[in-house]
């Protein structure tokens, strides 16, 4: 313990230019290495492949893209927030994607200091230069995809002063163009109502901000709906409910718990035991995040939300786990140095990628042993233990607080 401490107050101590000059380093290793890998960015093609079919008043869903014949998923709203990418061309698009999305890394690891209560520029700086090379990082970047910018927008939120009249934009637009982060939506609304009723059903921040990101949402949907009717109501219809379209759920890549009960049941669609399993761990972890925010535990609350998501949806591919970001930070802050690097290890080894796993219509993954398949499912497996470790350390308070009172 106190060389760990001992070695965090020297890292503190190093002044701003060598924590500058390491992320640049680290940065422009990380942009060599993509390059010298070939990156394709098949995904941020697609986004503009949709800018195009909105411009050229295409069907939107009939779409498909790139050599990978990839179709929409996405909401309406972010085809239209995708037409830009059509005004430049392909090298520069994948530059500035590429550009952007480290400087979004920089946003969201400073974001997660400030959740924590440990904002500081050089300590943001160094945390970037490491994290960088987590695989749902590098796999963001190799697909040109949006995960980023979604885990910044929720967590600017999430990280604003309690009277702030924006909190809840930013949810509120990244559930137009990506599902998944209305579970915060959610979070906020139990949390806000668990609070009015204590307080003789008074309005609060949490219940403003619920309806905030309910009223960003609902506006922007409907405006996307006026903009682009036909393919609004072919989404809401009938695309929300193909899941298929995302992908298959057996494949690797796929972390949440209807991929690893796909590849543990050996079977493409592991139905009624996924909803099952996707309904209990979902209150679960609602419960684990709402009951941290009620004691003041933000972080922790913020961090069992974003997890809960991930392991309910349907297909979370890695990618989708950058929320390994906060997840590392609030770690490194509450546990010791050892737990925080074998989960650091987890996020860095790249290990889902050592097993067998080959496209349709070979299905490598519905073979795996049991070694593959727990190195098929590490991320579930640790966003399952975090979830348990963050039940048990509430309830131990709950009982030290019991006593106390007594």
């Amino acid at each position: 313990m106190t060389v760990t401490l001992n070695m965090r107050a020297r890292l503190r101590s190093l002044p701003l230019p060598a924590a500058v000059a390491a992320c640049l380093l680290s940065f422009v290793a990380f942009w060599m290495a993509q390059r010298a890998a070939n990156v394709t960015m098949l995904d941020l093609s697609v986004y503009r492949a949709e800018g195009e079919t909105v411009l050229a008043g295409g069907d939107l869903y009939a779409m498909r893209a790139t050599s990978a014949n990839l179709p929409t998923t996405y909401p309406p709203f972010a085809a239209l927030l995708f037409t830009p990418l059509t005004l430049l061309g392909v090298p520069e698009m994948r530059t500035l994607a590429t550009a952007g999305n480290l400087l979004l890394l920089l946003a969201l690891v400073r974001l997660s200091l400030r959740l924590v209560g440990r904002e500081r520029p050089e300590t943001a700086l160094w945390a970037a230069a490491v994290l960088v090379w987590c695989e749902p990082v590098w796999t963001t970047l190799r697909y040109g995809q949006i995960n980023l910018l979604i885990a910044v927008a929720v967590l600017w939120d999430l990280t604003r002063r309690e009277n702030n009249r924006w909190a809840g934009v930013g949810i509120g637009l990244a559930t137009a163009v990506k599902l998944t982060p209305g579970l915060f939506v959610v979070f906020l609304l139990l949390v806000g109502v668990a609070r009015a009723r204590t307080h003789g059903w008074a309005w609060n921040t949490w219940l403003r901000q619920a309806a905030t990101a309910t009223g960003v949402f609902a506006v922007v949907t409907v405006a996307s709906a006026v903009i682009l009717p036909y393919d609004s109501r072919r989404f809401w219809t009938e695309m929300i409910f193909e899941t298929s379209r995302v992908g298959r759920k057996e494949e690797t890549a796929n972390q949440s718990l209807s991929g690893v009960l796909a590849r543990l049941l050996h079977t493409t669609d592991p139905g009624h035991w996924w909803l099952a399993a996707a309904v209990l761990v979902g209150v679960a972890g609602l419960a684990v995040a709402v009951l941290a925010a009620l004691r003041g535990d933000r972080p922790v609350a913020v961090v069992a939300c974003a997890t809960t998501a991930l392991l309910v949806s349907p297909i979370s591919w890695s990618h989708h786990w950058v929320w390994c970001v906060p997840m590392l930070i609030l770690l490194a802050t509450r546990v010791s140095t050892a737990w925080t690097a074998a989960v650091a290890l987890v996020f860095a080894s790249f290990a889902l990628w050592w097993v067998p796993h080959q496209p349709a219509p070979v299905r490598l993954e519905l073979h795996q042993n049991a070694g593959q398949m727990l190195l098929s499912g590490l991320y579930t497996l640790v966003g399952l233990g975090l979830l348990t470790a963050f039940a048990v350390r509430l309830g131990i308070g709950r009982r030290r607080q019991a006593v106390a009172n007594e």
